[in-house]
């Protein structure tokens, strides 16, 4: 349910408005609209709730909102979010690139990379220092070292980072580095590490799982938003379906879809869904033509040596390579290429 406040509401009619949604045992958010504000009334609703609502001053209509993902919701909020990362929009009607190695492994590789892909274009390094892996023997990665090493990467060359959390007791050292935290497919449901990403105050990159419904998607982005954060980032980086040609089937019908149902913008990692890097720049060009708002694309210099992933991963030349087709068709849908970082950046230490 949403109370839909006059154009012309005064501070002290939406505060009382708020006030009563909290007395009456809900949980309450307020949205700031281009003309007008919103309060989104959170919890199970009873119909008598829109008459008891609607009566207070100022209030222009109640609202039931039919999706289950409230929050989430472009009947809650009609206009595109824009997560701000540092100097990057993403949402905000330009497309972004966000490069790296799957597995942070060596300082030199790390830097070497962040160095190729902002030299291209690129608006974001991402590298994993905590690793979810199918088989416990497997590189799980550096951990607090490895985003050490990230970290030092962004004040060289003024990149933001984004890196995956996987344990909710790791949420605050992570966000202590990381400038977006990432929640992998294998995590997409796990409801604990969604309501500690929720109160971190830190822009969150949920991806949906390889087995979830778009419906479970936009309800996991729902755990997150419901904590009061409104940075979130979806990610469709393919499902499993039967074939087994590739990695995954990459859903382009979700990109669009999820355009129209919810206003949080939406990434496409080409690099997962395929598993071969000769497919990564066909498939992501499709993602950006049929409306993604970005891109997540795994670069390493030496694939062969990479410790995880490294048939996916593009060499810097051909991440070079990508980022010139993907300027062109971003331009040709309209929505060109965002800016690349400025010299100056978006360095900072990690506090």
């Amino acid at each position: 349910m949403i109370v839909v406040m006059k154009t012309g509401a005064t501070e002290e009619q939406i505060l009382a408005v708020q006030k009563q949604v909290r007395q009456l045992g809900f949980k309450e958010q307020r949205i700031h609209g281009e003309e007008r504000n919103v309060i989104a009334v959170l919890g199970h609703v009873y119909p008598e709730l829109t008459d008891e609502l609607g009566v207070i001053d100022g209030v222009d209509a109640v609202v039931r909102i039919s999706k289950p993902f409230k929050l989430a919701s472009r009947e809650v909020n009609p206009y595109d979010t824009v997560v701000k990362v540092g100097p990057v929009e993403i949402g905000g009607g330009r497309v972004v690139v966000m490069g790296g190695p799957c597995s942070v492994d060596t300082e030199e590789n790390v830097l070497v990379t962040a160095k190729a892909v902002k030299e291209a274009g690129g608006h974001l390094l991402r590298g994993g220092a905590f690793k979810p892996r199918t088989s416990p023997y497997a590189f799980r990665g550096h951990g607090e070292k490895g985003l050490q090493i990230l970290a030092a990467a962004r004040d060289e060359t003024g990149l933001p980072v984004i890196t995956e959390v996987m344990d909710p007791r790791d949420v605050d050292l992570v966000a202590r580095y990381a400038d977006v935290l990432q929640i992998g497919a294998r995590n997409m449901q796990n409801f604990t590490l969604l309501d500690e990403v929720g109160r971190s105050g830190k822009p969150v990159m949920l991806k949906r799982g390889l087995n979830a419904t778009i419906e479970e998607w936009l309800l996991a982005a729902e755990y997150i938003l419901s904590h009061g954060n409104r940075d979130v980032i979806l990610c469709e980086r393919g499902i499993r379906t039967y074939e087994t040609a590739t990695r995954f089937t990459f859903d382009v019908n979700a990109i669009a879809l999820v355009k129209q149902l919810s206003h949080l913008p939406v990434i496409g990692d080409p690099s997962h869904a395929t598993g071969k890097w000769s497919l990564v720049e066909p498939v992501g060009l499709a993602a950006i033509a049929c409306g993604a708002d970005g891109l997540q694309i795994e670069v390493h210099p030496n694939p062969d040596q990479a410790l995880s992933d490294g048939a996916q991963s593009l060499t810097p030349e051909n991440f070079e390579k990508l980022m010139q087709k993907v300027a062109v068709v971003a331009e040709a849908v309209g929505r060109p290429l965002a800016p690349a970082i400025g010299a100056q950046g978006a360095a900072r230490k990690a506090s």
